[in-house]
């Protein structure tokens, strides 16, 4: 059965740091799916992002918004990796915390 996973990760960046953070993280994903297995897609509006990720038959469907103080992320997985929808969300999470860390530029 297919799941929706939602996952909100804090932020203490500005929207604008935030959305580049995640622009330059998606960017990497692309780079590294040359390979070919991975389809990736991705298209922002604003602070929304909606993407698609496409392997081996299988399609991960995702949403993602910037607010002020966190980004809030869904996935919509087919049956087949809602079984590990769990360890999904804490990769997401723990992930997310790394790439939207406040450090210093």
């Amino acid at each position: 059965m297919a799941e929706t996973v939602r996952v909100d990760i804090p932020h203490k960046l500005s929207r604008d740091a935030a959305r580049q953070r995640i622009a330059d993280g998606f960017g990497r994903i692309r780079s590294e799916a040359t390979g070919g297995m991975l389809k990736f897609e991705d298209q922002w509006t604003g602070d929304h992002l909606d993407f698609r990720a496409r392997m081996m038959g299988q399609s991960i469907v995702g949403r993602l918004d910037i607010l002020d103080d966190h980004v809030h992320v869904e996935l919509d997985l087919p049956g087949f990796l809602a079984s590990i929808a769990g360890k999904l969300t804490g990769k997401i999470q723990k992930e997310g915390q790394v790439l939207l860390e406040n450090k210093p530029a």
